[in-house]
């Protein structure tokens, strides 16, 4: 007789069997790979619940702790408390998505390991290296014959390993990915920090760094610390001028630029029911500016509506199936939050952010008051509307009723006015629909479907290009750094809904206000926009446009593809391993202490620069140009042991030939933005061993620990003031930490020697976890990966 244990095993066995039947004959071949596996999600699920005793879940926690490798590795305790901000999760990710500057430097990487596939569904999107300036019909070929390398190698990788690759002009990654491949339940990874777009239809969709992803594609569990939830109740719903975007603006000035750091982002009540999928995509898209591993929304009526409208009704079905028979999708009524915030949409007004940070918030009834007061440019010198955050159909044809509105009074735009589509379909959509002609009657620039000016890829024209003058533009981006549109540190962007931008552009004055105020006339007739209003769905259904800007939909890898890259390159080279740990303490100097916020972009800036991702040695030559020195108050400048200055990657490299590892010193929320991975790899290509600060942003920690630096941060904050460039820091205690596999307590001391001979010991901390650890004595994540699946490929022969 079978004991209790097997027939327990068999029955789970038969119920498996029998879900997977249920979904797998819903799902037509054409969406097996785009449907999350439901009836696998649903019984992890299930021993998930089990370990913890039944406790009840968040939506964000079902969705992730059902995509763990092994259940019983990483919940060691029933109690949920336990698990948050504190137990590192290994997890098996559904696809990858990769935008073309990052997705160089990852397969690059991935080519390292030698494996002949990915394992797992993956997509290239060819959306950053798009300049604007004239218009898709010049931008575009200008663009594609600039950057033919870079686009012929990513193509080649595609063929050869089995990747779909969008090509320049399909549109911008995160739009493509919500209309093709997000789906509620699914688990994404993306090598850009606005991928939880995604969770605005229901997936765990998480920005990443290129060495993160090629843990994906090679099917090496994905390590997380458990983040805690943060959950936003809302009611109400929006109207007037009110849109999705105010929501993320008004949230980002009540959180910060750290305020969801640690944390993921659950949306859930009645006023959640109210909401386009596009409008919870803007959402969940900025919710990247507060910090957060990503945002999600449970399972919706609108999710469905938008998953019919793109041709994926099964997934819809399957679904539906998960949440109404299986509960899956959507929280557990009595789970509980780390965090909750409340939020009326129905007394949300719109909002006005920046300028220089995503979380500086005004109000739209004080933003004039607030200009004046603060000094800005009351001259607006351009409107730009669009970019993964704000380009869906719906936002569009609010925007061209906006634009219908001052056409029938004879009103024209009175400052330069630039559109972006997000995906050849948009586009497409919106010309069938005489939205585009709309628009270019209007006085409009249509850009290609592209990032372009939102991630520095604009030739500006209206304002020379060796300014100091400070000047202002409005966008319904979703980030504002310094010189990140332009190139020009001078320009403030102002981050609000699209609506706003475009009625503002009729205006171009800060003092206007859209919602109370009236445009005078050229006939001396006063002129007064009325509320926007827009379709949340094209009613014709979405185009699909021109069939050479769509990949083929299940490309499979083809081993006699040759990845070319020519040594003579200055675009794309090869990567050299990084040298493995040597076994000692770290003994450093320190090469720059960073004054205030230094963002990706401060560290590797992008712009002209994107054109080297793919080449490691030629954009480390970017490396902290932006950052401020605590000590002298200039950008780009440190100074030697003699005292001799230097910009700050010239210096990194002459201590490197020397011979000396460095150290930065910098303050809270280093590395916040993008998810650049450069800013990790080159201060280590160019020699940097140790980055201590007052805190991360969690991708760009993450990153250090890929290229095998140390993170630290300090125990007492205090001790910032106490080190200055040119100490000597020496870990003490390192050995131990890596012979525990990084489980000392979190802390390590470290030795800081001035110039004069005193030295003292200072407290940092570390957030090391054993496979990090494996990492660092590797060398770099890749090294460690590539040496384990080389021995796995020897133990076959």
């Amino acid at each position: 007789m079978l004991s209790r244990n097997a027939r327990v095993a068999i029955r789970r066995s038969m119920a498996t069997h029998a879900t997977s039947q249920k979904f797998s004959s819903i799902i037509p071949e054409s969406l097996r790979s785009r449907t999350p596996p439901y009836a696998k999600l649903l019984a992890n699920l299930a021993k998930v619940k089990q370990l913890t005793n039944n406790a009840p879940l968040t939506l964000a926690e079902k969705i992730l702790y059902s995509h763990l490798c092994d259940p019983e590795e990483s919940i060691t305790s029933p109690n949920l408390a336990d698990l948050r901000g504190a137990k590192y999760l290994k997890l098996n990710p559904d696809r990858v998505a990769m935008q073309d500057a990052s997705a160089q430097m990852a397969l690059l990487q991935f080519m390292t390991t030698g494996l002949p596939q990915t394992s797992v569904p993956a997509s290239i999107h060819c959306d950053h290296l798009i300049v604007g300036k004239d218009g898709e019909a010049k931008d575009l070929p200008s663009s594609i014959e600039n950057n033919k390398e870079v686009f012929d190698f990513l193509e080649s990788c595609g063929k050869k390993y089995g990747i779909q690759f969008w090509g320049p002009g399909s549109g911008i990654i995160h739009q493509i990915v919500l209309e093709n491949f997000s789906a509620p339940g699914l688990m994404m990874l993306g090598t850009d920090s606005h991928t939880p777009n995604a969770g605005g239809l229901g997936a765990i969709a998480i920005g990443v760094g290129g060495a993160d992803a090629v843990d994906a594609l090679t099917a090496t569990p994905w390590e997380l610390k458990a983040p805690k939830i943060l959950g936003v109740h809302l009611t109400g719903k929006l109207n007037g001028w009110s849109a999705p975007k105010d929501v993320i603006t008004k949230l980002a000035g009540m959180l910060t630029v750290r305020g969801g750091t640690g944390y993921i982002v659950e949306y859930f009540g009645e006023g959640v029911k109210n909401l386009s999928c596009t409008g919870m995509a803007t959402i969940c898209n900025m919710g990247a500016e507060i910090g957060a591993t990503t945002s999600t929304f449970p399972y919706q009526e609108a999710h469905k509506r938008y998953l019919n409208a793109t041709g994926r009704a099964p997934v819809a079905q399957a679904a539906d199936i998960a949440l109404n028979q299986y509960g899956f999708l959507k929280a557990d009524p009595e789970a509980q939050y780390d965090k909750v915030i409340e939020l009326n949409l129905s007394e949300l007004e719109p909002h006005v952010n920046g300028p220089y940070t995503p979380d500086l918030s005004t109000p739209i009834s004080k933003y004039a008051e607030t200009s004046l007061k603060e000094n800005w440019p009351q001259k607006i010198c351009v409107g730009l509307i669009g970019s993964c955050t704000n380009s869906s159909y719906q936002d569009m044809s609010r925007v061209v009723d906006l634009v219908t509105q001052a056409a029938k009074v004879g009103l024209k735009p009175r400052i330069p006015f630039f559109v972006t589509p997000g995906s050849e379909q948009i586009r497409a959509t919106l010309e069938r629909d005489g939205i585009i002609k709309i628009f270019k009657d209007n006085g409009a620039k249509v850009l290609a479907n592209a990032c372009g000016p939102c991630i520095g890829q604009w030739d500006r024209e209206d304002v020379p290009k060796a300014t100091n003058e400070i000047n202002s533009i409005f966008t319904s981006y979703n980030r504002n750094f310094r010189a990140r549109n332009d190139g020009n540190r001078n320009t403030m962007n102002f981050l609000t809904s699209p609506e706003i931008v475009t009625a503002m552009i009729y205006s171009g004055n800060a003092q206007f206000n859209p919602m109370t105020d009236s445009i005078k006339l050229d006939n001396g007739e006063l002129f007064k926009f009325q509320p926007p209003t827009g379709e949340e769905l094209p009613s014709k259904g979405f185009e699909h446009g021109r069939d050479e800007f769509y990949p083929e939909l299940e490309p499979t890898a083809n081993a006699d593809v040759e990845v070319k890259v020519s040594p003579i390159s200055d675009r794309l080279q090869l990567l050299a391993p990084f040298k493995p740990w040597n076994g000692k303490e770290l003994k450093t100097n320190v090469l720059l202490k960073v004054e205030g916020k230094c963002t990706t972009d401060h560290i590797s800036a992008a712009g002209v620069w994107l054109k080297y991702k793919g080449h490691l040695e030629n954009i480390s030559y970017n490396t902290l140009i932006g950052a401020q020195n605590k000590e002298t108050g200039e950008v780009n400048r440190a100074y030697d042991i003699d005292g001799k200055g230097y910009d700050i990657p010239e210096l990194m490299i002459k201590w490197k030939n020397e011979g000396k590892p460095w150290t930065v010193i910098a303050e809270h929320n280093y590395g916040e933005g993008s998810a650049r991975e450069h800013a990790a790899l080159s201060p280590r290509f160019l020699g940097g061993e140790i980055i201590l600060v007052k805190s991360f942003a969690r991708i760009h920690e993450t990153n250090l620990k890929k290229q095998g630096m140390l993170p630290l941060t300090f125990a007492n904050e205090a001790d910032y003031d106490k080190v200055t460039a040119g100490d000597v820091l020496e870990t003490v205690g390192l050995i131990d930490l890596v012979a525990k596999d990084g489980n000392n307590g979190g802390f390590l001391d470290v030795k800081v020697t001035k110039p004069s001979g005193e030295s003292f010991i200072i407290k940092t901390k570390h957030t090391m976890s054993k496979d990090q650890i494996n990492f660092f004595k590797a060398g770099s994540a890749i090294n460690y990966i590539g040496s384990i699946r080389r021995a796995e490929k020897a133990a076959t022969k």
